[in-house]
């Protein structure tokens, strides 16, 4: 009992150390907040608005503290998808929540599966992971003038949490010319480009990349394509249409629609190919880890034009005391009497919790906060999920305190 005792004084010490048993939500009528580990605290509140009683979860995790990190939580494949609990469980994460929009129905587009992937760009461990959607091809919520569909959150290598935008920068250089490349992993390629596919994309079928225009994801599907897997920096095979299944390690499939297409049609067997690409930030320092987000808060404003009418289950992650505070909650909304947020009222929440800069994640049946209980070490979902289910998704934020990295 007294090293029971011990251990909860500690906790509780290094939380107040950390600022985090501070209240500091206005919007807030329920308790403060609550210790999971040195440096990380949960915290649970009730917001009032004008449609009813929101209920929000947040966890708080100070990245100043010795061991508290953050991560991005993924499948292992960008094309695939699992529940929250299951990612940040793997991985012994003390807390989490869900991540980008991503590819889920393709109705306008018989017999396309959809992918699952993420409509934004992702970095995991300093390496780019994929490329952002074109605008139009985004699924899910549009954001307001400003925003841009390469937006992200990450943590760069200084260990300092911030918003920034990752622009893809690539070429494929052959014998006969070279070609910019337009997409990198990801669901929807730009009209007359070129992209490129790696063992990071998993084994889900690419037809889906050929699919809508840049004006619109509902555009019909184009069979004005073609697919070439180079290996070892050599063509190795061609084919008129795109293919699925598992890209080895030490090969790339480059997948061109219309003008692309017609450019990887005159690269016969054996051509020597060489394909280079990088994730460009606009801000020097280094991103350990990124993933798609959407700004809804800036120097403790909300942006101008966010959504006043939709009310929705939210998640959102907020950033203070200059990015080395991380603040992520979601809301319930769409069981029991508690209502949701518009994304209005979501970035004046995450403001009324202290943080001066925040963005918004995927909502909806999506919205998941999961997070450890000090007593048991059960990883338990907090919010109350859309008719009680986890829905897969294909990335997250998770918080880690403890030594040393974690592996997948």
């Amino acid at each position: 009992m007294d090293r029971l005792l011990r251990c909860a004084i500690a906790l509780m010490l290094a939380a107040v150390s950390a600022g985090l048993m501070t209240p500091q939500a206005r919007a807030g009528t329920d308790g403060g907040w609550v210790p999971l580990a040195p440096g990380v605290a949960y915290r649970e509140l009730t917001v009032r608005t004008p449609h009813g009683e929101a209920r929000v979860y947040a966890v708080r995790a100070d990245l100043r503290q010795p061991g508290v990190r953050a991560d991005l939580l993924f499948p292992g494949a960008v094309a695939d998808r699992a529940p929250l609990t299951r990612l940040a469980g793997a991985r012994g994460a003390v807390a989490a929540v869900n991540g980008d929009f991503f590819d889920i129905s393709e109705e306008q587009h018989p017999g396309i599966e959809a992918t699952g992937a993420p409509s934004g760009p992702a970095v995991f461990r300093g390496r780019p992971l994929k490329a952002a959607v074109p605008e139009a091809q985004r699924f899910g919520w549009r954001p307001p003038p400003g925003d841009d569909d390469r937006d992200v959150l990450g943590v760069g290598v200084d260990g300092v949490a911030r918003t920034d935008r990752l622009e893809l920068h690539g070429h494929v250089w052959t014998p006969y010319g070279s070609w910019p490349l337009g997409g990198l992993n990801q669901y929807a390629l730009p009209v007359g480009s070129i992209g490129v596919f790696t063992s990071d994309w998993g084994a889900r079928s690419r037809a889906r990349a050929v699919c809508g225009s840049d004006e619109s994801r509902a555009d019909p599907c184009t069979t004005d394509t073609w697919e070439v897997t180079v290996r070892h920096d050599r063509v190795v095979s061609v084919s008129p249409t795109p293919g699925s299944g598992p890209i080895p390690e030490d090969s790339t499939v480059l997948l061109g629609r219309e003008a692309g297409a017609r450019a990887l049609a005159d690269l016969p067997l054996g051509t020597p190919v060489a394909v280079d690409y990088h994730l460009a930030a606009t801000r020097p320092v280094p991103l350990v880890f990124a993933l798609g987000a959407y700004p809804v808060l800036r120097g403790g404003h909300p942006l101008p034009q966010l959504d006043t009418v939709d009310v929705e289950p939210r998640s959102a992650v907020g950033l203070s005391h200059g990015g080395r505070v991380l603040t992520l909650l979601a809301t319930d909304g769409r069981e029991g009497t508690s209502t949701g947020l518009t994304v209005s009222e979501l970035a004046r929440v995450v403001g009324d919790l202290g943080c001066p800069d925040g963005v918004y994640f995927d909502g909806g049946a999506s919205s998941t906060l999961v997070a450890r209980d000090p007593a048991t070490g059960d990883l338990t979902v907090r919010n109350h999920l859309d008719h009680g289910q986890e829905r897969r998704i294909p990335n997250g934020i998770g918080i880690f305190a403890g030594p040393g990295p974690t592996s997948d």
